[in-house]
C-alpha cells in the first residue's frame, strides 16, 4: 500500500429521512490491495459501494468525507463524476442480467463504455471490447461480440459485466456480490479470474460479499459491517483465525452449516412419495436452412430419482446441467418425451383436468427469488392463500384468514403481516412467506429451487433450520435443488448429482461427499472446499 490511499472514506454518513443507514464509516483502500467489505443483508455493504460511485438514490443524504486520490468526491460536477465512473473506478453489480441491456449485443455495450470515456473510433472501441472479453476468459472473435445477454449462462454474463468494468483499466474495481448466484465451479473460476486480473494489472479491488469463505481466498484485509457501523477490521487471516466481535463470530460460524438431524428410517416396503422413471426431455434445434435437419438436443437424458416420505433429497449440479429442466418435468409444467413421473403412486406427468389439479395440491414449490414470484400489488394474505384454489372445497373468507394466520405463525411471522405487501419485508422474510405459501395446502412434498442461494449466510442458516423444523413437525418431504454443496450437505439425507442432463451419481449424503465416485462430483466438492 502507498502512503496516500486511492480511496478514503472518513466518517461517512448516509441517511434516508430520519433513518441512519451508514453511521461514521471510515476505511482506506490502497493501491494494489484487495479489501473485503463483509456483512449480512442490511449491514450497508452495497449502500457503501453505491456511495463511492455517487449512485445513491435521490432521497439519500450523504455526509462526512469521501476522497479519491486525496480529492473530495462530494463536490464534483456531474461531468466530472461521469468521467470518474469507468475511467477511475469500475463496478461489477450483483445481478449481471439486470445490469446488461437485453436489447444490445454485448460487444456494443462494452464498446459504448470505451466511446463514452475516450475519443476512440467505433472500430477501436470494438477492438478494445474484444480484448476485454479475452481478458475475462471469453473468446475474442467476432461471434462473442454479436451475442446477446440471454444467450449466455450466468457465469458468462458475470464475465461480460467484469469485462465492461475493466475495459478502461480503472485503478479500482468494486465487485458487489459478484458470485452469489453462481454454482461452485463457476464461482471458483470467476474468483480466480478476478484475482489474476487484479494481480496482473496492479488494480485495487473492493470486494463486497456476505460470504466469509469467499473472503478467505480473496481479501488481504477485511472490514466487517453491522447495521452501518464497522465492528471489526484487520488482516483477513487474523479475523478468520480469531474474530473478536460477536457479529463476526456469527458470520464465520454461519459458513459451517450444521442443520441435518438424525432421521427415522423409512420402512423398505414403503412406496416412494415421488418416483421419476427415466424421463427424457428434448428441444428442437433451429434449422440453418429450409432443407437442413438436425437431431433434437437432449437436455434431460433418462434421469431417475426417488423421494421417500419424510425425507430430504438434494439435487446438485452446475449451471446448464439440466436441473431446472428436470424440475419442470417433476412439477408437470413440461411433458417428457419418454419416461414418467409418479406422485403418490399415480402418473403425475400424464394426469389431466381435475385429477392433475388434485395432485398439484400434494407438490408445491419455493422459488429462488420470492419477490419475482409474488404479485407486488397483492397483500401477503392473498399471496399465501393463492394455492387454496386447488382444494376441492373452497374455504370461507374467515377460514382463509385463519389458515393464513396459522401458516404465518408456523414460519415465524405474525398474523398482522398478512395485511402488508411483499416490498415491506426483507429477503429472508419474503422467503418465509414463500414457504408459508407452499405449506398452506398441506402438501406431501415441497420442491425448493435454489431457495437460499440469494440470502446471506445468517439468514440462510435461519431458513434451513426453519425447513428442518417444519419437516420434523409435519413430516413433509423436500426435494432441494441447489448448486451450493454446503447447503445440500447440511439438509439432505440423500443426494443426486446431475451432469449434462444425466444423473451421474446418487447415494447417502455423507457417502457421496466423503467418497465421490464420479469425476464431476469430485470436482464440485473440490471447488467448494477450496473456495
Amino acid at each position: 500500500m502507498t502512503a496516500e490511499p486511492l480511496l478514503r472514506l472518513a466518517e461517512l454518513r448516509i441517511a434516508i429521512g430520519n433513518e441512519k443507514l451508514i453511521d461514521g464509516l471510515s476505511l482506506d483502500v490502497g493501491s494494489g490491495e484487495i479489501l473485503g467489505l463483509v456483512g449480512a443483508s442490511g449491514s450497508g455493504k452495497s449502500l457503501t459501494a453505491l456511495a463511492i460511485m455517487r449512485l445513491l438514490p435521490p432521497a439519500a443524504t450523504l455526509g462526512g468525507g469521501l476522497y479519491w486520490r486525496g480529492r473530495s468526491l462530494l463536490d464534483q460536477s456531474p461531468a466530472a463524476l461521469r468521467d470518474f465512473r469507468g475511467r477511475e473506478v469500475g463496478m461489477v453489480f450483483q445481478e449481471p442480467m439486470s445490469a446488461l441491456n437485453p436489447l444490445l449485443c454485448i460487444g456494443t455495450q462494452i464498446a459504448e463504455t470505451v466511446r463514452l470515456h475516450t475519443p476512440a473510433t467505433r472500430g477501436e472501441a470494438k477492438r478494445r471490447a474484444a480484448e476485454a472479453l479475452a481478458r475475462v476468459g471469453l473468446g475474442s472473435d467476432a461471434s462473442w461480440l454479436r451475442r446477446y445477454p440471454h444467450e449466455l449462462s450466468g457465469g458468462q454474463r458475470q464475465r461480460v459485466a467484469i469485462a465492461m468494468a475493466i475495459v478502461l483499466s480503472p485503478a479500482l474495481l468494486i465487485a458487489d456480490e459478484p458470485t452469489t448466484a453462481l454454482d461452485s465451479t463457476t464461482q471458483a473460476q470467476v474468483l480466480d479470474m478476478l484475482r489474476e486480473i487484479v494481480q496482473g494489472s496492479g488494480m485495487s479491488l473492493l470486494l463486497v460479499s456476505h460470504d466469509m469463505a469467499v473472503m478467505a481466498t480473496m481479501a488481504t484485509r477485511l472490514v466487517v459491517l453491522e447495521r452501518g457501523r464497522i465492528v471489526e477490521q484487520g488482516p483477513t487471516e487474523s479475523i478468520l483465525r480469531g474474530p473478536t466481535s460477536p457479529y463476526a463470530q456469527r458470520l464465520l460460524a454461519a459458513t459451517r452449516l450444521k442443520v441435518r438431524s438424525a432421521r427415522a428410517a423409512t420402512p423398505a416396503a414403503t412406496p416412494p412419495l415421488l418416483e421419476v422413471r427415466a424421463v427424457v426431455r428434448e428441444l428442437p434445434v433451429p434449422r440453418r436452412s429450409p432443407w437442413s435437419r438436425a437431431a433434437p438436443r437432449r437436455i434431460v437424458d433418462a434421469a431417475s430419482l426417488t423421494v421417500l416420505r419424510g425425507e430430504t433429497v438434494g439435487l446438485i449440479g452446475e449451471s446448464g446441467s439440466g436441473k431446472t429442466s428436470l424440475l419442470r418435468l417433476i412439477l408437470a409444467l413440461d411433458r417428457p418425451q419418454s419416461g414418467s413421473v409418479l406422485l403418490l403412486g399415480e402418473n403425475f406427468s400424464a394426469a389431466r383436468g381435475p385429477r392433475l389439479r388434485s395432485l398439484r395440491r400434494q407438490i408445491q414449490v419455493v422459488f429462488q427469488d420470492p419477490y419475482g414470484s409474488f404479485d407486488p400489488e397483492w397483500p401477503v394474505e392473498r399471496v399465501i392463500a393463492e394455492p387454496l384454489h386447488l382444494l376441492d372445497v373452497q374455504p370461507t373468507p374467515a377460514e382463509r384468514r385463519s389458515k393464513v394466520a396459522a401458516v404465518l405463525a408456523s414460519v415465524g411471522l405474525s398474523a398482522a403481516d398478512a395485511r402488508r405487501y411483499p416490498h415491506e419485508f426483507s429477503g429472508g422474510q419474503r422467503q418465509r412467506i414463500a414457504i408459508a405459501r407452499a405449506l398452506i395446502c398441506e402438501p406431501a412434498l415441497i420442491v425448493c429451487d435454489e431457495a437460499v442461494s440469494a440470502l446471506d449466510l445468517l439468514v440462510r442458516a435461519q431458513i434451513l433450520e426453519l425447513l428442518e423444523e417444519l419437516r420434523r413437525r409435519s413430516g413433509v418431504s423436500y426435494l432441494f435443488v441447489s448448486h451450493d454443496l454446503n447447503v445440500v450437505r447440511a439438509i439432505a439425507d440423500r443426494v443426486y448429482v446431475m451432469f449434462r442432463g444425466r444423473i451421474v451419481e446418487e447415494g447417502e449424503t455423507d457417502t457421496v461427499f466423503s467418497a465421490p465416485r464420479h469425476a464431476f462430483t469430485a470436482e464440485l466438492i473440490r471447488s467448494t472446499l477450496t473456495k
